[in-house]
């Protein structure tokens, strides 16, 4: 999601400076790459790049494409094929072993429900969106690029057919039901990349201290959406913490009242005063979200379930299932930042329902391969 709300940035510039964009989107690899079906990058007619298609390696012929689509004012797919060792015609090396498609669309800011009006509707949601985008790869086809976006309950789209757009709206359901990203064959010329864009993550912190703003700021870098939450008006406030979107001075009860949870809402409860943690816990326990993270040692959770079954509350397996205490990886941390770090690659990872193992034991492909024309 940074990488949209970027590109969306970006183009609002580029608007204010009267400058022409195209939008590079990667909507299909085979093999391996760097980046997956869904990366973006927005290319300006003076060449500002804001996102990525790869690691680098073909963002200079990217640019030369995009500027090629903004003359023309006509969408393009342009292969990239690092399989062959002996092909030349790119004039890199990606190293990478696969094919990658790149749609390349030029922006009409005038048009209702262009690329980029779909794409800041996705940053409105505050719960999954699904993107369709459809591509050729017959190179003398029509490409048409980013044309359908739906929401819990409303379709936005410039498909232009309505058989089409009956049989996507089915692809549509199946991408919401089971929360992946697909391929679609409409008939021998076109696919669609059916594309699940998931809200960012909101981090929740129950406790405004000094340790609190590495966790801030490594969230921020990932464009997690961060509310610090806190009794201490001393504490919490936008002096100390700039970059968090919201902060909250209250107790916990009234606090969560004002957090709207759902399966992308992570805690971590750092607060350093006892009473205040255990309060927050007691509101979460029986909560929708995935991730509750408790700093400190683990006989102060044990203590914590303890004082819950005091009050006729007990936590039982399920809900320990959510509540990572102590909180974050083994990687040895120490100081803050470290901590942070441990934390942050925790939630990632219960998020994305990985192990956090290192890559270099994992058998098979890096990135999973759901994503498969059908």
């Amino acid at each position: 999601m940074k990488e949209i709300e970027d590109i969306i940035r970006s183009f609002k510039k580029a608007q204010q400076q009267n400058k022409k964009t195209a939008l590079a989107t990667v909507v299909h690899v085979e093999g391996s790459s760097y980046r997956r079906p869904g990366a973006r990058m927005l290319v300006t007619e003076d060449g500002e790049l804001t996102g990525a298609i790869s690691g680098g390696c073909l963002e200079g012929d990217a640019l030369r494409k995009a500027l090629l689509a903004i003359n023309q004012q006509q969408n393009k797919l342009v292969t990239y094929d690092s399989m062959d060792e002996e092909d030349n015609t790119i004039g890199i090396q990606l190293g990478c072993n696969g094919i990658v498609y790149i749609l390349f669309e030029p922006i009409d800011a005038i048009k209702e429900n262009n690329p980029i009006v779909l794409l800041e509707k996705t940053t409105q949601q505050k719960s999954n969106a699904v993107l369709v985008t459809l591509f050729s790869l017959d190179s003398i086809a029509e490409q048409r690029g980013t044309c359908l976006l739906a929401t819990e309950n409303t379709y936005y789209e410039t498909v232009g057919n309505a058989v089409l757009q009956a049989a996507l709206k089915n692809e549509i359901a199946g991408a919401f039901l089971t929360g992946v990203s697909a391929m679609k064959k409409f008939g021998p010329a076109e696919t669609a990349f059916i594309e699940l864009i998931k809200p960012p993550v909101e981090l929740i912190i129950a406790g405004a201290g000094n340790d609190a703003f590495p966790l801030v700021q490594m969230a921020n870098v990932l464009g997690w959406h961060v509310t610090v939450v806190d009794g201490r008006k001393t504490h919490a406030n936008t002096n100390r913490f700039p970059s968090a979107k919201n902060i909250i001075v209250a107790k916990p009860a009234e606090a969560v009242k004002q957090i709207a949870i759902s399966e992308q809402t992570v805690f971590v409860l750092m607060s350093h005063n006892y009473n205040y943690d255990l309060a927050m816990l007691k509101e979460l326990i029986n909560s929708n979200c995935n991730y509750i993270g408790v700093l400190g040692p683990k006989k102060k959770l044990e203590k914590m379930f303890a004082a819950l079954l005091d009050e006729g509350i007990e936590v039982n397996d399920e809900m320990k299932e959510k509540i990572y205490g102590p909180v974050g990886l083994d990687i040895g941390a120490e100081t803050a930042e470290e901590i942070a770090l441990s934390i942050m690659g925790e939630i990632k990872a219960v998020l994305a329902k990985r192990n956090a193992a290192t890559l270099r034991d994992k058998n098979g492909f890096i990135h999973e391969h759901h994503i498969a024309a059908k």
